[in-house]
């Protein structure tokens, strides 16, 4: 388990001794001109009712601990569709003005690292990207855990567990902001990516049942739970009471990824966290072999894939990378008093 899933179960934890609901707590990590980046802890159950709030601005919120069903029936990415399930390392995306409604009807609490964006920064940006005007806005509710973002997922969890060490305010959140928005555009604008490779598996019209998402869903949780344990399609479909078809069929539908692919980039996040927390006196092999690797040379060809780098080479460019933002003048520019759509934001996270 990482540490952000842990802080989630402590937070659960708390609210079982406190015996009540409470809204969404979120807390600013960082803001600057047009963007700002929140850590959102909800604690919500299968008790409570889905609540109901509405996107102040452009929403991307990365999905680092917990699940939850996400509908919004508005703006470009909706089509009125039932909820998506958001599991850990995927994006929840949403349009300004849209409403939308949060539940959490198979587990309790999630946490998540919200970026909001103001529109016609984002749009200046995706502009100097490249992207054409049709591609400047989301076309998914939801993106799943992929090779492509899977980077930019591990630096954003990686700066929120170093505040939680109290190791220092990263300041590189701007850059990381103008590159996961930017990225995030590229690939949802490539429909087959975002909708993953499961959702041509079923016909038009018919998603998985309620029964199907519930199993998925409680095999995402032991995923998460134990990414080091030697999990396999027939073990999980076991665990899950059904056929490996089924499974892979229902799996792949829910969560936009088969299960081999989630369980590898759960193993690869934990364990790119893992190379970030300590002062390099942690040995590689040991982060392999404990995160369910059965030899280095897997875990390292495995690593590379999915992040471009041997994992030595991606430690010591992400802390090059932390030591140089520290450093640079701007850098507090990155971590300002919250502005008026800090406000705003903080006031949509409120419960109507």
């Amino acid at each position: 388990m990482s540490a952000l899933a842990a802080s989630l179960q402590r937070a659960l934890a708390q609210r079982t001794r406190e015996g009540a609901a409470r809204p969404p707590l979120a807390c600013m990590l960082a803001s600057g001109p047009g963007w700002q980046a929140d850590d959102v802890v909800c604690t919500f159950g299968p008790a409570d009712r889905p609540y109901e709030e509405r996107h102040a601005s452009a929403c991307l919120a990365i999905v680092a601990a917990g699940s939850f069903g996400y509908r919004c029936g508005a703006g470009k990415a909706g089509r009125g569709r039932g909820p998506e399930l958001m599991t850990p390392g995927a994006l929840m995306l949403g349009e300004p003005g849209a409403c939308f409604e949060c539940g959490h009807r198979h587990s309790a609490g999630d946490r998540c690292i919200s970026f909001h964006f103001d529109p016609d920064w984002l749009d200046e940006q995706a502009a100097a990207a490249g992207l054409v005007p049709r591609a400047r806005r989301w076309s998914a509710l939801r993106v799943p855990p992929l090779r492509a973002l899977a980077p930019l997922v591990a630096r954003a969890c990686a700066n929120v567990e170093a505040l939680e060490r109290g190791a220092g305010t990263p300041a590189a959140w701007d850059e990381l902001a103008i590159a996961l928005a930017v990225a995030t555009l590229h690939v949802s604008a490539g429909a087959k990516d975002v909708r993953g490779q499961g959702r041509a598996t079923l016909t038009a019209g018919s998603g998985p049942s309620a029964a199907a998402a519930a199993r998925v869903a409680a095999t995402l949780r032991l995923i998460e739970e134990t990414p080091d344990s030697p999990h396999t399609l027939a073990s999980l479909a076991a665990a899950a009471g059904v056929s490996e078809f089924y499974f892979l069929r229902t799996f792949s539908a829910v969560a936009g990824v088969t299960p081999h692919q989630y369980l590898l980039r759960s193993r690869l996040r934990v364990a790119a966290l893992r190379l970030l927390a300590g002062e390099g006196g942690e040995k590689i092999v040991d982060i392999a072999l404990d995160t369910g690797f059965n030899d280095l040379s897997n875990f390292n060809a495995a690593f590379r894939a999915e992040f471009g780098a041997s994992p030595r080479a991606w430690r010591d460019a992400m802390r090059a990378r932390e030591l140089a933002a520290t450093s640079w003048p701007r850098a507090a520019s990155a971590t300002t008093a919250p502005s008026a759509m800090a406000t705003t934001n903080a006031a949509a996270m409120r419960l109507p």
